[in-house]
């Protein structure tokens, strides 16, 4: 794969032989962050677990101290007094069998997260295969399939995310934006990594933590200290 100047010449600062700290590899991730736009920074964490096994699936979220640095977009589904409630905590869309024919007859996406109470999960289930491939379909798992609209849309627009293993056994979570002070991007990390630890399966065995990098959007990757956390 042939990759631009910027990309080599920030790959050049980087010892691919080191494990850097985290604070360290935080640093050198803002360095080697070339775009002209503010980019992400995203964890890579790969898990010594088995993503066959249904006992051994790593998923859940964690609300980042300093948030990820992304608007939100949040949709939810719902009526009546939890409608309003909806609206009232900051929720960009609020409705129920309306959007879904929006959605059905526009192919429309303008967001970013789906909330719904449960008992709009028998309509929402008419666009199940719109919203799963897209990963918007909501999940209790998550904390989207909720009675409890107001914690949901706050905690999301403050900075919630979900780490969920891929087929690889490997998680891969924004902690922040370069734009970020290197001690925040650190704490969110930190935060991160706690959840994650936290959430080890009683049935996996050896090594949890098999590496962890970090990366910009449009950077090189960077070998972190597992270790340390």
């Amino acid at each position: 794969m042939k990759h631009g100047k910027k990309y080599t010449d920030s790959k050049k600062l980087i010892d691919s032989a080191k494990l850097y700290d985290p604070a360290e590899a935080v640093d050198l991730v803002k360095q080697t962050a070339k775009a002209k736009f503010d980019e992400t920074i995203e964890l890579s964490i790969r898990l010594g677990v088995d993503p066959r096994h249904a006992d051994q699936q790593v998923r859940g979220t964690v609300v980042l101290p300093h948030g990820t640095g992304k608007k939100v977009r949040v949709l939810v589904f719902a009526k009546g007094d939890k409608a309003k409630e909806a609206e009232a905590a900051g929720a960009d869309f609020v409705g129920d069998a309306d959007l879904v024919a929006k959605i059905q007859s526009e192919n429309w996406f303008g967001f970013d997260v789906c909330v719904a109470t449960p008992d709009m999960m028998g309509t929402i289930g008419r666009i199940a295969r719109l919203l799963g491939p897209k990963g918007l379909m909501p999940n209790p798992k998550s904390g989207t399939v909720t009675m409890d609209v107001t914690k949901a849309v706050q905690e999301i627009k403050a900075g919630k995310v979900e780490y969920r293993i891929d087929k690889t056994a490997i998680a891969h979570c924004p902690i922040g934006k370069t734009s970020f002070d290197n001690e925040k991007l650190v704490e969110n990390m930190q935060v991160l990594m706690d959840a994650i630890n936290k959430a080890k399966p009683a049935t996996a065995k050896g090594t949890y933590i098999k590496s962890l990098y970090m990366s910009s959007t449009m950077g090189p990757s960077i070998k972190v200290n597992s270790l340390k956390f």
